[in-house]
């Protein structure tokens, strides 16, 4: 369990980080555009050259790199032993942003570490969303029990890992 201390820095901690958004959520240039004169030899040479690993590529490049077993994972993480053969069986499998986050918790990884598999997944932690704000915090202050971490996000009125 959290204490009220807790508790309250992190209260504290999401009120100081949260930003405003008051610009465009996209903008209109692009990095590359396709047009009729685009060879599609160059476009797959692009994407080879561009594409990150996938989401369970990175994940299980982690588990190796820390040395734990995949029910280790699983477990800590709070999922399903089939849920977790799903990403294991599929490379293009694509998972929640909660699944993920769930998933840098049961590795114990560090705030930058989380960033490049949530990334690998397509998300991100921003500074403007109180999940992530809680995810950050629960990250920063070592914070790697998936029922204290699903507890600060409960506190904080969001949607929990699962």
């Amino acid at each position: 369990m959290l204490d009220q201390n807790t508790l309250e820095a992190l209260q504290e901690y999401v009120e100081m980080h949260r930003i405003s958004m008051n610009m465009p959520l996209y903008e209109s240039e692009s990095i590359f555009s396709v047009d009729s004169e685009t060879n599609i030899a160059d476009l797959e040479d692009y994407i080879k050259e561009k594409q990150s690993p996938s989401f369970s590529e990175t994940l299980f490049a982690f588990i190796d790199e820390k040395g734990y077993t995949d029910s280790e994972v699983y477990k800590r993480a709070g999922l399903d032993r089939r849920l977790f053969s799903k990403i294991r069986s599929n490379p293009d499998y694509k998972t929640s942003k909660q699944t993920a986050a769930a998933l840098a918790i049961g590795l114990r990884l560090e705030e930058t570490k989380t960033e490049e598999l949530l990334d690998a997944a397509g998300y991100s932690l921003s500074y403007n969303d109180p999940f992530d704000l809680v995810i950050r915090f629960c990250l920063q202050n070592g914070t790697y029990d998936i029922d204290e971490v699903n507890q600060a996000l409960e506190y904080m009125g969001v949607k929990t890992l699962w």
